[in-house]
């Protein structure tokens, strides 16, 4: 079983390390979903799907929910409005387009991801990123601390 704990303290881990596109090595390169793989990793060991490549326009040149379905795949729906620190959030970047964007929830209303060009950062969640909030997912077997 996993801890919503052991979920935030690998998530805090990552932070600081830079920005990299498709990658997801701690402290070397990330991006928000190869934030989510690394604590998957850390946390189940392999990883459930290969990611394929993808561009950093690819929601907007593909238009699916690609990043909703596979969070579906792998992950637990968490109740509309009942995210809970350790869970992984998914955002649109407006109201028209897929979802493009993953953090972990962190205690005290904060998120945890992969902020473009720049590094794994904490960051405020407040109303800018609960208004483009499209999900909320949970690790799988996860129990309460």
């Amino acid at each position: 079983m996993i801890t919503r704990a052991a979920i935030l303290a690998e998530a805090r881990e990552w932070i600081g390390t830079p920005y990299q596109h498709q990658a997801s090595v701690k402290h070397a390169g990330c991006d928000c979903l190869g934030l989510v793989r690394g604590v998957w990793r850390a946390l189940y060991g392999q990883e459930p799907e290969v990611a394929p490549a993808y561009t950093p326009d690819w929601a907007e040149r593909c238009g699916a929910e690609t990043l909703r379905e596979a969070a579906a795949r792998h992950l637990i729906e968490a109740p509309s409005g009942g995210a809970r620190p350790g869970d992984v959030l998914l955002f649109r970047m407006h109201a028209s387009a897929p979802v493009k964007h993953a953090a972990i929830l962190d205690e005290g209303g904060c998120i945890i991801h992969a902020y473009w060009a720049r590094a794994v950062v904490r960051s405020r969640f407040g109303p800018w990123w609960r208004s483009r909030c499209a999900a909320a997912f949970c690790f799988p077997d996860v129990v309460d601390d």
